[in-house]
């Protein structure tokens, strides 16, 4: 079933802001408030005039409560301006999240007086969606974004998103609203929803918080957290915004609000002394092993990785945290590369112990089997920024490994330093056998590319639909594009990651981090948002489960005209909650006692199926589905990809096995 979307075509042809724009700034006319700072550079833009409400606002408020009154009007200059000129100094390009009450003086301020530009304003249905948002639009863009959160229930909303933005290094601005003052703050709901300490249940997986009482440590407070968020290890910061400070006039008190000029810090890099160290074991290393996990922020960062490889013709194992070294490349290998390793170089690695170990479930929690996966003399080198923001309560930093040459610092800050060293440790008379190195790799590449073609090909025609028949039914479709995965590819085996010629910084964006479902479909939108803005085709293989944690993200992308290609893997269940289940059941003999597989109860998502293609249509998506018939799927993903080069989101729903 498909949606022509007349609507969307309607909104593109007659502009509903142009007609507006005359109404908004007949309105502004007669409201021009004062300026602070360059006024000329904050005047109210009229080519994004702000919607007005349906009413005025004496009527909007005489609606709201009995009798009603005429309203006062605040004298002087409203505190909030001031902060949207802190805000503006950061170049923060987008602003998504859902409207609050505590957050009221700062939301007019930014679409009034800041112009609802730098930052724009995306209206999001959901916290955890806008701080998703922000954390895959990072992963594009390298640049952060804020989002605002109402109250206490505001901010336990987003907990799951801040909490995987702090598992996967990402920096986003999180600005929470609060009442402080009880002898003011208004009786009932808003009291509810206010906090001696709001940030206190975000503090164990943010890098900095703080509560700021007036409007010059404001001011200080929101560059310090952008610099302290910008220097790595990245991470969110939280910031309580008081409703009185927001809505108060500006009073000097015999002092001039200043804004401290932001300055970037140096990342830190590895000590130059065991950076010789690591050096001098790499370079005279018979089998050396690169592994890298969240190593390259950007695309200098995986250059220097593929030059620290050819230096040593040494393998390189890509967990995926980032797009680290292009799938392509002859030395790239699978993780099991490590066992014939004499020395290993593990640069921001979540978990070392897990790359160097094996564990084995044998039914009983918290205990297994543990099994070593390196020879005993291997040794470990490790650069990494993590260390320098350790915190106790979460434990995200896994389980302890001992390495013999731990470095503390930022490891594409500390790639330059390292290469040059290792080029002066390899003696004259090692060229010939690191050579011979290369040439047994790319034979080894050469291989193991045939093997996986082999593999993918099985069960090609089988329904439901094999997930790397829609891998690579969906890199037909978009491989002569400028392409970039926004998700973290729906569990399906990793077929795009194994298939696809991923070369780019930008192909690939690594997973959640905290590995919490109901990130994947708003994180691939915040990254389409910056893809959009960049000229690139963005693309998701959206799990079912997953999406249906915050499907209200569809609807911000279709109102904020966001260009996505959704292509479900609806295998109709928490799959691996599924394996679970039914691991379960076999240590414990429940299938062959009870004659039957129980384990779909409480994993399915079926009776009824969800129709994806349905739920994206009604929030304007360009949508179809669902595809069962495998040689349906090329048509299907054809007309999508058209929709979202005409600028719309689509969704093709189909229906996948589980994995």
């Amino acid at each position: 079933m498909t949606s022509k979307n007349p609507a969307r075509r309607v909104r593109r042809a007659v502009s509903r802001r142009r007609f507006l724009a005359s109404v908004a700034l007949a309105s502004a006319a007669t409201a021009v408030g004062p300026r602070i700072g360059n006024s000329a550079t904050r005047a109210f833009d009229s080519s994004s005039p702000a919607q007005p409400a349906m009413l005025p606002p004496t009527q909007l408020a005489a609606g709201e409560a009995a009798p009603a009154r005429e309203l006062s009007r605040i004298g002087g200059v409203p505190g909030s301006d001031f902060m949207v000129d802190v805000i503006k100094t950061l170049d923060i390009k987008y602003l998504p999240a859902n409207p609050a009450s505590s957050l009221r003086g700062i939301h007019e301020s930014l679409i009034n007086y800041g112009g609802n530009r730098m930052p724009e304003f995306l209206t999001c249905t959901h916290e955890e969606a806008a701080v998703a948002m922000a954390h895959g639009y990072f992963k594009i863009a390298g640049k952060p974004l804020m989002t605002m959160c109402h109250g206490t229930v505001g901010l336990q909303h987003a907990t799951m998103a801040i909490y995987n933005a702090w598992c996967d290094r990402v920096p986003v601005i999180v600005v929470g609203g609060n009442e402080l003052d009880a002898a003011h703050r208004p009786p009932g709901t808003p009291t509810f929803h206010s906090a001696q300490d709001a940030n206190a249940i975000v503090r164990d997986y943010t890098k900095w918080d703080d509560t700021p009482i007036s409007l010059q440590h404001f001011a200080q407070s929101f560059v310090r957290a952008y610099k302290i968020a910008m220097t790595p290890p990245y991470g969110p910061v939280a910031i309580a915004l008081d409703s009185g400070l927001q809505q108060r006039p500006i009073t000097h008190n015999g002092e001039s609000l200043y804004i401290p000029r932001y300055v970037p810090t140096a990342p830190p890099q590895g000590d130059s002394g065991a950076v010789k160290e690591a050096a001098r074991l790499l370079a005279n290393a018979q089998n050396p092993v690169i592994v890298v996990d969240r190593a390259a922020r950007t695309e200098n960062g995986m250059r220097l990785i593929v030059e620290l490889a050819e230096a040593l013709q040494a393998s390189v194992i890509d967990q995926g945290g980032r797009m680290n070294f292009p799938r392509t490349h002859y030395l790239r290998r699978g993780r099991n590369a490590v066992t014939n390793a004499d020395v290993i170089i593990g640069m921001e690695l979540a978990d070392y112990w897990g790359t160097v170990n094996g564990w084995t479930d044998n039914g009983e929690a918290g205990i297994g089997v543990n099994t070593s996966r390196i020879k005993p003399d291997t040794r470990l080198i490790s650069i990494s920024a993590a260390e320098l923001n350790t915190k106790s309560n979460y434990q995200d930093f896994q389980r302890f490994q001992s390495v013999d040459v731990p470095m503390a610092g930022d490891s594409e800050a500390t790639l330059p330093a390292l290469i040059e060293a290792v080029k002066a440790a390899i003696a004259s008379d090692r060229s010939a056998a690191i050579e011979r190195r290369g040439e047994t790799a790319r034979r080894a590449f050469a291989g193991a590319e045939v093997r996986t073609k082999q593999a993918a090909a099985l069960g090609w025609d089988a329904s439901p639909i094999t997930t790397a028949r829609l891998a690579m039914e969906i890199w037909a479709q978009i491989k002569d594009l400028d392409w970039s995965l926004v998700s973290s590819s729906g569990n399906v085996s990793g077929w795009p990651n194994r298939l696809w010629p991923m070369e780019r910084h930008y192909h690939w964006l690594g997973r959640s981090g905290g590995a919490g479902v109901g990130y994947g479909a708003p994180a691939s939108i915040g990254a389409a948002l910056a893809n959009r803005d960049l000229g690139r085709f963005s693309v998701s293989i959206q799990a079912d489960g997953d999406l249906m944690y915050v499907p209200g993200s569809l609807w911000t992308a279709a109102r904020h005209n966001i260009p996505l290609l959704a292509v479900m893997h609806n295998n109709r269940g928490y799959h691996q909650e599924v394996m679970h289940v039914q691991r379960m059941s076999n240590f414990r003999n429940r299938v062959a006692s009870l004659g039957n597989d129980m384990g779909p109860i409480g994993t399915s998502i079926a009776n009824p199926d969800i129709e994806y293609e349905k739920l994206a249509q009604s929030m304007g998506w360009w949508a179809k589905g669902p595809i069962k018939d495998p040689s349906e799927l090329s048509p299907a993903l054809k007309e999508a990809v058209a929709a979202v080069k005409a600028g719309e989101p689509a969704l093709v729903n189909v229906w996948t096995q589980p994995r």
